[in-house]
């Protein structure tokens, strides 16, 4: 090693020192703050996102540590930490009450601070999320700027840079509005509690559990990486780190079963992507929807369990299909669910708490900190879970690590949000929306829903909903869908950019576990995620959002859309548990369009068609009785 690569890996090494000790301290801040509220709005927000942005600078830096530039570059991280931290001191300590700003606007140094925060925040989107999301807002604020200068269709006042800066950075609109104020408050601390999930073993507990329930039967691993994705994604709240965590269990042993790498990958990234509109937690999109809709999060919760469920009996069906298709087996040796239980049943208290006091309505927040408190309390009331104090500093660690990308995403989307608070474009792209579908819902469906791959290619998937959701939910309400229904949709949509190719992150990530053809690998996880695409018809065209009043409508559409899924599964895969005729293919494959479109008398033959087909199917089916499915 040459004497400038020692300088560089030991720069590095005290560098992750020094944010490593940032981290942990932001885990603190963030309960405290969560705890006691002592700090306002205009004053938290900007805390939390300049303690963002500097670990950001600290743990991406410029340039990798084997080039020659490192250190010049390291020295350009470091200045903006510090161009960053006079930027938010100056913010927060901002007098809005001066009669001087009142009367003659922002000074000299408010723009500057608000310029340089609007940069650091545009590089450091960059350096965790992607260029394409800095383009997005690039693109936003320009139109902001230069509005006036566009067509009248498409025209905006023009605003000048004070009136930009002090909308977007001097008030709770833009930088720090609505996301940030969500990933800054709940959705760190539920992060912070994923972080526990995994460093006291519960994570572990949750796969070896899924296991043992599924296991057994054909295809195993398969089923058991449904089930176990479907459990500690529903807590962990992101389709990626989902795939890494189960992915690296379950991938080995479906490849071993007899899968195929992409197969396998494609699975794991299905199941993983549900585990975001899983109960309790949802990801970070279900509680922006909150803000964004005003409804209770405990409503969204309650309401978002049927299509959950049959989101994952979707995915099971192609798992088993496929399965069936390979003539696999079940696991020869699979642990019993009593000895997994008995070793880990102590990680079901936090579980069950944390959906107890958000069904109750107590605050997210304190909420995600009695669910962090008790995972830890749980770790250390028996001796094989308990943690040291190093791991449990580690766990701090990686909670504020992991919210990095989040909070820089929704801070970056909060420009976007706001440009199109500030200049009105939403009513305009609404209006564009509504005259290019012909004023039709499914085809204003259809539009989002490419809108949402497209916007998923660059964005994360909490992201893509925010934007998503202040340009097409007013189309979906004025079509006459409840404002509930349609973000929920919005929301589904917004999950498929993770699985659908040209770029699908959750489906990468699993390729890279099994060493599989990241494109191959995108495709398998399309056709395994289909129900991201028929639920959301399903509850634009049937009552499958309960409103609490039609009990029997929402009924019939849980049924409606199973027979659905089982008619699309069986038209696209030409088989159910053995391979069907053509005939019986064909009529699958208009059924789907009657359980959609039609009257409740068409919708009631279509539902028993499906039942017919599928037990003549079973009926002719000739495979051994001891061999579970």
């Amino acid at each position: 090693m040459t004497h400038s690569s020692a300088l560089n890996h030991r720069v590095t090494e005290r560098l992750i020192q020094l944010a490593a000790v940032a981290a942990v301290a932001l885990s603190v801040f963030q309960i405290w703050q969560g705890l006691t509220a002592n700090l306002s709005a205009p004053v938290f927000r900007p805390v939390h996102l300049c303690w963002i942005l500097a670990l950001v600078f600290l743990v991406k830096p410029l340039v990798k540590v084997d080039n020659r530039f490192y250190l010049p570059a390291r020295l350009v991280d470091l200045s903006m930490v510090l161009a960053t931290l006079w930027a938010a001191q100056h913010i927060v300590r901002f007098d809005y009450d001066d009669i001087g700003f009142l009367l003659d606007g922002l000074g000299a140094n408010d723009i500057l601070a608000g310029s340089i925060l609007i940069v650091t925040l545009l590089e450091a989107t960059r350096r965790t999320v992607g260029m394409v999301m800095v383009v997005i807002a690039g693109f936003f604020l320009s139109y902001a700027m230069f509005g006036d200068i566009l067509p009248a269709s498409v025209a905006s006042k023009g605003f000048a840079l004070d009136e930009i800066i002090r909308f977007h950075i001097y008030s709770t609109n833009g930088v720090f509005g609505a996301p940030l104020a969500i990933a800054a408050g709940v959705v760190f601390i539920f992060v912070l509690f994923g972080a526990f999930l995994q460093v006291t073993g519960a994570g572990q507990f949750f796969i070896d559990a899924a296991f043992a329930v599924a296991g057994k039967y054909r295809g195993g691993p398969a089923k058991a990486s449904v089930v176990a994705s479907a459990a500690l994604g529903s807590i962990s709240g992101s389709a990626i780190a989902n795939t890494v965590t189960t992915g690296a269990l379950t991938i080995p042993m479906m490849k071993k079963l007899g899968y195929k790498p992409e197969q396998a990958a494609g699975i794991e990234a299905a199941a993983s992507t549900g585990g975001q509109i899983m109960p309790p937690v949802m990801g970070a999109g279900a509680f922006v929807m909150a803000q964004f809709t005003g409804i209770a999060y405990s409503e969204i919760l309650l309401v978002s369990i049927a299509p959950a469920i049959l989101y994952f009996g979707c995915t099971l069906l192609y798992v088993h299909l496929m399965a069936c298709k390979l003539g696999l087996k079940g696991m020869d040796k699979v642990t019993q669910l009593k000895i997994v239980m008995k070793q880990g049943w102590h990680f079901i208290v936090p579980l069950v708490l944390i959906t107890s006091l958000l069904l109750m309505s107590y605050s997210p927040v304190l909420v995600g900190i009695a669910g962090c408190s008790a995972i830890l309390v749980a770790a250390m009331c028996r001796k094989h879970s308990r943690i040291s104090l190093r791991v449990f500093l580690e766990g701090m660690k990686e909670g504020a690590l992991l919210a990095l990308p989040i909070s820089v995403a929704c801070a970056t989307a909060g420009i976007v949000v706001g440009v199109v608070g500030q200049t009105g474009i939403g009513l305009q792209f609404t209006q564009f929306l509504m005259a290019l579908s012909g004023g039709y819902l499914w085809s204003v469906m259809a539009l989002i829903a490419l809108a949402a791959v497209i916007l998923g290619m660059g964005l994360p998937v909490t992201a893509a909903y925010i934007v998503l959701s202040i340009m097409a939910v007013p189309a979906l309400t004025e079509l006459g869908l409840s404002i509930l229904t349609a973000h929920m949709i919005v929301f589904w949509l917004s999950q498929t950019s993770n699985v659908t190719p040209p770029i699908a992150l959750a489906a990468f990530a699993g390729a890279g576990i099994a060493g599989a053809s990241p494109m191959q690998s995108a495709v398998q996880a399309f056709k395994l995620a289909q129900g991201f695409f028929l639920i959301p018809l399903m509850m634009a065209f049937s009552p499958l959002i309960y409103d609490g009043e039609n009990l029997f409508g929402f009924m019939f559409a849980i049924v409606t859309t199973i027979a659905l899924i089982v008619a699309f599964a069986g038209a696209i895969e030409g088989r159910l548990i053995k391979p069907l005729s053509v005939l019986e293919r064909s009529i699958l494959l208009v059924v789907p369009f009657a359980l959609i479109f039609s009257g409740l008398a068409i919708k009631l033959a279509a539902v028993a068609v499906v039942i017919v087909i599928t037990s003549l199917n079973a009926f002719r089916s000739r495979e051994s009785s001891a061999t579970p499915v």
